[in-house]
C-alpha cells in the first residue's frame, strides 16, 4: 500500500513540475516588468519588439535611451529625466536650450546602470539593436520599451513610425496629432514658396564620417520627399531595401546635383579631415554643383536627428537656401 501511495505522490509531483515548466517556457518572451512595477489598473499594456510591457498610464519619469527618443519626448511635451549622449559625447546641439537639468547616462551604447538605479524611472524607451543584450537588466529597473528600428523597419518614414510609437508609449497620441498637423502645415507652406522652381532639379545630401562619404534615405530624405524635392539617382533606392549609401572619392560624380547639402560629423580625426582633403582635390572642383557655388554646409545633429523638431529645422534650412538664397 505504501509503495502504491509513494508512486502516486511521485506521479503528482512530476505532473506539477511539467505544468510549471510549460507555463514558464510559454511566458519567457513576455517582459517581466508587465506586472512588476504597476498594478494592472494603473497601467497600459504596450506591445513592442521584446514582447509586451505594462507602462504607467501617464509616465512622468521618462528615460530616453537614444537621442531620437529624447527629441521625440520633448516634442510631445515630456521632459525626460535622463538620456544618453550622441556620438559627440553631448546632447544634440538643436536641443541644447531644452535639456537643462536632464541627467546624462553617458554614451548611447552603454548607459550607466548605476544612475538608472538611483533615478527610478517610470519607463525607458530605446532601440532594440542598441541595448538588446542588456534588456533583462534594464527591465528589472523599470518598464523598458524597445522599437525594432532595423529589422523590417528600414524606410524613409521610419522616424515618423518611431515618433508615433513613443507617443503611444507615453500616452501622448493627441499631442502627436498636433505635432503632425504643425509639420504638415510647414511642409505645405514651403512647397507653396518653392513652386515649380526645383521641379526638374535634384537635391543631393551627403555627410563625411568614419572615413567615408555617405548618404541615406531615411529622415532627411523623407523630409525632402515630403516637400517634393528629388534626390540624385545614386541616392535613391526604388526598392526601399537600402537605407544608406557609401561613395568613393573616385565616383564623386555620383553625388553631384543642382544643390548639395553637406554635413560633417565624427570629429576632426575623420569627417573634417576627409572633407578638407577632398576640397583640395580636382575631383571636388569638377562637380557642377561646386562650380555653381550651390554647396551648403548644415548641422549633422539636425539632418540626422530623426525627430519632428529636427524635421522642421530642416524645413528652415531648405527655405533659407532654396528660397531666400539668390
Amino acid at each position: 500500500m505504501s509503495k502504491l501511495l509513494n508512486h502516486l505522490i511521485r506521479r503528482v509531483l512530476l505532473g506539477v513540475m511539467v505544468c510549471l515548466l510549460t507555463v514558464a517556457c510559454h511566458s519567457s518572451h513576455i517582459d517581466r516588468s508587465r506586472n512588476l512595477f504597476q498594478p494592472a489598473s494603473d497601467c497600459r499594456i504596450v506591445q513592442h519588439s521584446m514582447g509586451e510591457t505594462c507602462v504607467a498610464k501617464n509616465p512622468q519619469r521618462v528615460v530616453a535611451l537614444n537621442p531620437a527618443a529624447l527629441g521625440d519626448a520633448i516634442a510631445l511635451g515630456v521632459e525626460p529625466i535622463a538620456s544618453v549622449y550622441d556620438y559627440a559625447d553631448r546632447f544634440p546641439s538643436y536641443l541644447q536650450d531644452q535639456v537643462e537639468g536632464i541627467t546624462s547616462l553617458g554614451v548611447g551604447s552603454s548607459p550607466s546602470i548605476e544612475k538608472l538605479t538611483l533615478l527610478k524611472p517610470d519607463v525607458m524607451v530605446g532601440w532594440q539593436h542598441h541595448h538588446r543584450a542588456i534588456y533583462p537588466q534594464l527591465s528589472t529597473l523599470a518598464p523598458t520599451i524597445f522599437y525594432d528600428w532595423i529589422g523590417g523597419n528600414v524606410s524613409d518614414d521610419n522616424w515618423k513610425q518611431y515618433f508615433n510609437f513613443i507617443a503611444k508609449t507615453l500616452n501622448r497620441e493627441q499631442e502627436a496629432e498636433q505635432v503632425w498637423q504643425h509639420y504638415d502645415q510647414r511642409v505645405a507652406e514651403l512647397k507653396a514658396k518653392l513652386g515649380d522652381t526645383y521641379k526638374d532639379k535634384t537635391i543631393s545630401f551627403i555627410f563625411f564620417c568614419c572615413g567615408g562619404i555617405l548618404s541615406e534615405r531615411s529622415f532627411a530624405g523623407s523630409v525632402l520627399n515630403d516637400v517634393g524635392l528629388k534626390r540624385p539617382a545614386s541616392q535613391s533606392d526604388p526598392s526601399g531595401s537600402t537605407a544608406g549609401f557609401t561613395f568613393s572619392e573616385e565616383r564623386l560624380d555620383l553625388v553631384d546635383g543642382d544643390v548639395m547639402f553637406v554635413a560633417v560629423y565624427g570629429g576632426r580625426e575623420t569627417g573634417e579631415r576627409d572633407l578638407k582633403r577632398l576640397q583640395k582635390s580636382p575631383l571636388w572642383s569638377k562637380l557642377s554643383v561646386v562650380q555653381r557655388n550651390r554647396v551648403y554646409y548644415i548641422d549633422p545633429d539636425i539632418w540626422r536627428a530623426r525627430t519632428p523638431i529636427a524635421a522642421e529645422l530642416i524645413l528652415d534650412d531648405l527655405e533659407k537656401y532654396l528660397v531666400n538664397t539668390p
